[in-house]
Formats: C-alpha cells, structure tokens, sequence
C-alpha cells in the first residue's frame, strides 16, 4: 500500500514543475515531524516558484518552530509583497496576522 507521499511523488514525476505538488510534499514531510526535509522543500518551492504564495506562511511557521525568528519575519514580508502584488487577501490577512503575532511577541521582552 502506498503512502501518500509516494503518490505525490508519482504525480511529480508526471508533472515535476507543478508548485502545488512541490508543496503538497513538503508539507507532508512536515506532517511526518521530518521538519529538515519540510524546510529544504518550501526554501526550494519559494526559490523557484516564488509567486506560490501558500509556501510563505508554512515556511515562516516552520522558522519559528525551528527558533528563527529573523528568518520568519523575512518569508512573512515577502510573501505579504507577493500576496499583494497578486491580490490574494486571504492569503495576505494570513501573513500579516503571522508577522504582527511574531513581532508583538518580540515587543513584550521586558
């Protein structure tokens, strides 16, 4: 029986430009708590895809989780530039909401 990442890789094969598919799989590496391999994926995604707005928000979550959060605030701006840029609002409320939770945290250092 195959997994669902073994699908996914089989319809990559088929179609090994296809974003969507890029960040299905990374996603499910991170699904797995394969956070190494997730991380690889979405930087690869965003390198070579970078109008797939989607990875932003996933890559930013997975720099805080990973404890980098200069990193986050970096992928939560570019992609709040290209959510804009391509009026995806959900997608640009997503962001903004990420980044200001991120940077109010930073605010109550006391």
């Amino acid at each position: 029986m195959s997994t669902r990442l073994d699908q996914l890789n089989e319809f990559l094969k088929e179609s090994p430009e296809d974003p969507f598919l890029k960040y299905a799989i990374a996603a499910e590496y991170l699904k797995q708590n394969e956070e190494q391999e997730a991380l690889e994926r979405f930087e690869q995604l965003i390198d070579k895809h970078p109008d797939y707005v989607g990875t932003y928000y996933h890559l930013g979550k997975l720099y805080e989780k990973l404890d980098k959060p200069e990193l986050a605030i970096i992928t939560y701006k570019s992609g709040i530039d290209i959510a804009r840029k391509s009026r995806n609002f959900h997608t640009l409320g997503e962001l903004q909401g990420a980044l200001s939770f991120l940077v109010d945290d930073d605010d109550d250092d006391f």
